[in-house]
């Protein structure tokens, strides 16, 4: 029997939730990244999506092999026993052809993104200049396209919010949820007075972002949010990107130029700020969540800089059902430090 592959070989989630379920796959262990029980293909079933996906490179002596390229760009050849030999080798089975992988390429030339531009031009305009009336515009078109690349999955039902007890009795857990917008100030997601409520995805990431301290006590609520949740994830733009559902090469060459500002978006979200200069530094992530939740979406899912957990703004509110509270000591807060040259 021919060796077959799977979703996981490539780690891409066009392949995995459209493409190959389309291709009767067979059911069992993955010749290449042994993955078990999951969907298997022959590697040529796939070489019509890959056909294209090259195309967008050309050849280059002083290029990369095209799997580093596809590594690099879409994060493909993902699985951990997929080295580079065994990626190689998996890719000129799809493509038939074993010279290639072995030659050098880079992108075509003909694909640019100024999104990237456009982004830090209006970014400078709303902290400096103008916060209303803006001479600078995105193409929001364009954002909104790409955006709906970025729909998150596989999302857990339950999440947590955390409050720093500064009494003897704990919050209720009436108190948990979202203040209302008359004390609602600056948040990373949201501006003063329009409440989001800001979750995180385990009780430590909860806990971490409201900054405690060492022997503080935080009192962490669950909520269950409603499914299904039509959430922008910002984690990774570059991991969650499919090349393979897009019909023409320049689709995907365009693509492959606008991640960096989808990328751009994603460390407004993430990236640290001084509480002294908040309520200017959140207006970009502020701008960017109010285009979000315009074009319907429930909220946003970003990184978070202070745990290896994810959070999320959820826009409104009312769709998280409050359960029960749980105290947790801060047995110890962790610092890193850096000399400044």
């Amino acid at each position: 029997m021919p060796s077959r592959c799977c979703a996981e070989c490539f780690g891409d989630r066009g392949l995995r939730k459209n493409i190959i379920p389309s291709l009767n796959p067979g059911r069992g262990r993955c010749d290449y990244c042994g993955s078990d029980d999951v969907d298997l293909v022959e590697p040529a079933q796939l070489l019509d999506w890959f056909e294209l996906l090259i195309s967008i490179y050309e050849p280059d002596p002083n290029g990369k092999p095209l799997v580093d390229w596809l590594k690099t760009d879409w994060e493909l050849f993902s699985h951990p026993r997929l080295d580079g030999a065994h990626s190689r080798e998996l890719l000129s089975e799809v493509l038939d052809d074993g010279e290639i992988v072995r030659q050098t390429f880079s992108p075509s030339a003909t694909y640019r993104s100024d999104g990237l531009v456009q982004w830090e031009t209006l970014k400078d305009e709303l902290l400096h200049k103008n916060r209303y009336f803006l001479d600078q515009a995105l193409d929001t078109d364009r954002l909104g396209e790409l955006l709906a690349h970025l729909l998150a999955d596989d999302l857990p039902d339950i999440w947590y919010r955390a409050r720093i007890m500064t009494g003897e009795a704990p919050y209720l857990i009436e108190e948990m949820g979202a203040p209302p917008g008359r004390l609602v100030s600056h948040g990373r997601a949201n501006p003063a007075g329009i409440p989001y409520l800001y979750l995180g995805s385990i009780p430590d990431t909860a806990a971490a972002e409201v900054r405690p301290h060492t022997g503080e006590i935080a009192c962490v609520a669950d909520f269950r949010v409603g499914q299904p949740l039509a959430a922008i994830d910002l984690r990774n733009p570059r991991k969650l990107v499919s090349p393979f559902v897009l019909a023409d090469a320049g689709a995907i060459g365009q693509l492959r130029a606008d991640i960096p500002f989808l990328e751009r978006l994603g460390d407004e979200l993430t990236r640290p700020v001084l509480p002294r200069s908040a309520a200017i530094d959140y207006i970009p992530s502020q701008y960017l969540c109010e285009f979000i939740k315009k074009k319907r979406y429930d909220g946003v899912v970003y990184r978070s800089s202070v745990s290896d957990g994810m959070n999320l703004a959820l826009f409104d509110p009312q769709k998280a059902v409050a359960g029960s509270v749980a105290r947790y000591n801060i047995k110890r807060v962790y610092v890193d430090v850096e000399v400044i040259e």
